[in-house]
C-alpha cells in the first residue's frame, strides 16, 4: 500500500493523513468546493476537489470518489466515519476497480451493519438481548402484539439507522401506531430502508461500547470499553474510558461478547460493539459499528494502541502488532466533542474563527481540523474538534478537562464550550451517577 485516498473531511481526515505519514504512505484528500480551505485538503501529499458543497454530489458521489483514486493513483481508501464508511455497495466498488477498502468487506458489514441481520447473527453468537421482536416488524398489528408481549416502554429503531436518527420511544398503545408509522418514513428517508424493529426500552441505561480490532489471520482483541452515556437526543456529547462502574473481570466478560460476535463472520479491521447496561450491569446487544468511531481517541490514550495505524496494517494483511495480553488499562480519558453551535440551544453556528488557541499540557490532546481565520460552512456536521485529557484517575481527568476547556479559545462563533463546563460540574456527573438521560434529568435539554 504506498498511497491511500481519503474519502472524508474534517478532523478524521486530518487524523488519517497522520496516521498515512507516520507509515510513509502518501496520503490523497478529497474536498467539496465549500472545503477549499479545510486543513485536510492542506495537508495532504495530494487534493483533489470532487464536487460541489452538498455531500450526495462530493463526499457521498461514489463515481467521483473513485476517480479521484484512479487520478491519483490510490491504490487504498479509508472511508473514515459517517458518509459511505458503512456502505457496502461503495467498498464492492472499491473491490471491482482494484482499490483497497480500509475495512470489513462487503458481506461482513451487510450482516453487521443493518441492526436486524446483525442481531440475528448475535443471537448466534450468543450474545445478551433486551426482549424484542426477533425480525423487522412488518405490520401494526405485529408491533401492537410484540408490544403487549414485552410490556412499554418500548423503542422503535430502524434497521439501518444510526447517529439517533430513526428512532422512537413510546410509553403507551394509543401512540404506537403513529409512531411506527413515523418511524418507518423517517427511516426510508434517511437510511433508504423502512425497516423497523421494536424493544423493550430501558429508562435509565449506560451505553456501553467494547473497540474492537481484528486481522485477516483471525486474531480478534478488544481494547476495552467506553462509557458514551451522556448523549443528546442519542448524540454522543462526552465521552470516557474505562467506564467507573465495571472492574477487570465485567470487562474482560463483556469485551468477549464483542469479540464473539467478531468471530461469528470472521471480521476483520476496527469496530464498535455498543451496549446498554442496567443498574446491575447486566448489558444487552444494541448494534455493531463497522468502522472507526469518533470517540476512538480515549481508547488510545488508554491502552497506547494507535486504532488509525493499526486499522491501515491489518487492511494491508499484517497480524496484529498485540495479543490480548498486552492491552492494559491504564488511566482515565475523556472527550469532549467541541461543536459551533449555541451552548443553550444547540442551534449550529457557522462563520469565521477570528481568533483561535487550542489548550496543551500533560495529557491534553486535540484532534481538530480548524484554525484562526477558518470559515465553519454550514453544510457538513458541526462539530470542530475533540478535545481529549488523560489522567490517572477519572477525578483528576475532569479537573484536567475544565482547565482545557477555559483554555480553549474560539472567536467568531459560538461554540459548545460553556456547554461543557456546565457538565462537568455537575454533581452527578463528577459522582459518577449518569444515563443515556442524564442530560434531560439534570436540565440541560428539553
Amino acid at each position: 500500500m504506498k498511497k491511500i485516498l481519503i474519502a472524508n473531511r474534517g478532523e478524521i481526515a486530518v487524523r488519517i493523513i497522520r496516521a498515512c505519514r507516520e507509515l510513509g504512505i502518501k496520503s490523497v484528500a478529497i474536498y467539496s468546493q465549500a472545503d477549499a480551505h479545510s486543513l485536510h485538503a492542506k495537508l495532504a501529499d495530494e487534493s483533489i476537489c470532487i464536487g460541489p458543497a452538498e455531500s450526495k454530489k462530493s463526499y457521498l458521489h461514489i463515481p467521483a470518489i473513485i476517480a479521484a483514486a484512479e487520478v491519483s493513483g490510490a491504490d487504498a481508501i479509508h472511508p473514515g466515519y459517517g458518509f459511505l464508511s458503512e456502505n457496502a455497495h461503495f467498498a464492492e466498488v472499491c473491490e471491482k476497480c482494484n482499490i483497497k477498502f480500509i475495512g470489513p468487506t462487503p458481506e461482513q458489514m451487510r450482516k453487521l451493519g443493518e441492526k436486524v441481520a446483525a442481531r440475528e447473527v448475535a443471537r448466534k453468537a450468543g450474545l445478551p438481548f433486551l426482549p424484542g421482536s426477533k425480525s423487522a416488524i412488518e405490520s401494526i398489528d405485529v408491533a401492537k402484539k410484540t408490544a403487549k408481549e414485552i410490556g412499554f416502554p418500548v423503542i422503535l429503531k430502524a434497521s439501518g439507522g444510526g447517529g439517533g436518527r430513526g428512532m422512537k420511544i413510546v410509553h403507551k398503545d394509543s401512540d404506537l401506531e403513529k409512531a411506527y408509522f413515523t418511524c418507518r418514513q423517517e427511516a426510508a428517508a434517511a437510511f433508504g430502508n423502512s425497516e423497523v424493529y421494536l424493544e423493550k426500552y430501558l429508562e435509565n441505561p449506560r451505553h456501553v461500547e467494547i473497540q474492537i480490532m481484528a486481522d485477516k489471520h483471525g486474531n480478534i482483541v478488544h481494547l476495552g470499553e467506553r462509557d458514551c452515556s451522556i448523549q443528546r437526543r442519542h448524540q454522543k456529547v462526552i465521552e470516557e474510558a474505562p467506564c467507573n462502574l465495571l472492574n477487570e473481570k465485567e470487562r474482560n466478560k463483556i469485551g468477549s461478547y464483542a469479540v464473539s460476535l467478531a468471530k461469528e463472520v470472521g471480521y476483520h479491521g476496527a469496530g464498535t460493539v455498543e451496549f446498554l447496561m442496567d443498574d446491575d450491569k447486566n448489558v444487552y446487544f444494541m448494534e455493531m459499528n463497522t468502522r472507526i468511531q469518533v470517540e476512538h481517541p480515549v481508547t488510545e490514550q488508554i491502552t497506547g494502541v494507535d486504532l488509525v495505524r493499526t486499522q491501515i496494517l491489518v487492511a494491508m494483511g499484517e497480524k496484529l502488532p498485540f495479543t490480548q495480553k498486552d492491552i492494559q488499562i491504564k488511566g482515565h480519558a475523556i472527550e469532549c466533542r467541541i461543536n459551533a453551535e449555541d451552548p443553550k440551544s444547540f442551534a449550529p453556528w457557522p462563520g469565521k474563527i477570528t481568533a483561535y488557541s487550542s489548550p496543551g499540557g500533560l495529557g491534553v490532546r486535540v484532534d481538530g481540523f480548524v484554525y484562526h481565520g477558518y470559515t465553519v460552512v454550514p453544510y457538513y456536521d458541526s462539530m470542530l474538534t475533540k478535545l481529549i485529557v488523560t489522567a490517572d484517575t477519572r477525578e483528576l481527568a475532569i479537573k484536567k478537562m475544565e482547565c482545557a476547556l477555559k483554555e480553549f479559545i474560539i472567536d467568531g462563533i459560538r461554540t459548545n464550550i460553556p456547554f461543557h463546563l456546565e457538565v462537568l460540574k455537575h454533581p452527578d456527573f463528577m459522582q459518577g451517577k449518569h444515563s443515556t438521560r442524564f442530560l434531560e434529568r439534570a436540565g440541560f435539554v428539553k
